[in-house]
């Protein structure tokens, strides 16, 4: 049975990302540092961990 993961062309995996399991990570894509991978990756997607913000008060709202 296959266990390691299936990593097509032009992959970026920064260090500390662990990937788990059987998945496929797409073409192109990237793996942040920290990140943990359990499921497939689609081509060309990011994978990062989420910026930390402060619970102290509402986030800012962005105008156009």
């Amino acid at each position: 049975m296959p266990r390691h993961p299936i990593v097509e062309d032009d992959v970026i995996i920064y260090s500390g990302a662990t990937v788990l399991g059987r998945v496929t990570i797409g073409r192109g894509a990237i793996l942040g540092g920290s990140v943990w991978v359990t499921e497939n990756v689609p081509p060309h997607a990011i994978v990062s961990q989420a910026h930390p913000h402060s619970t102290d008060r509402p986030p800012e709202r962005q105008t156009a």
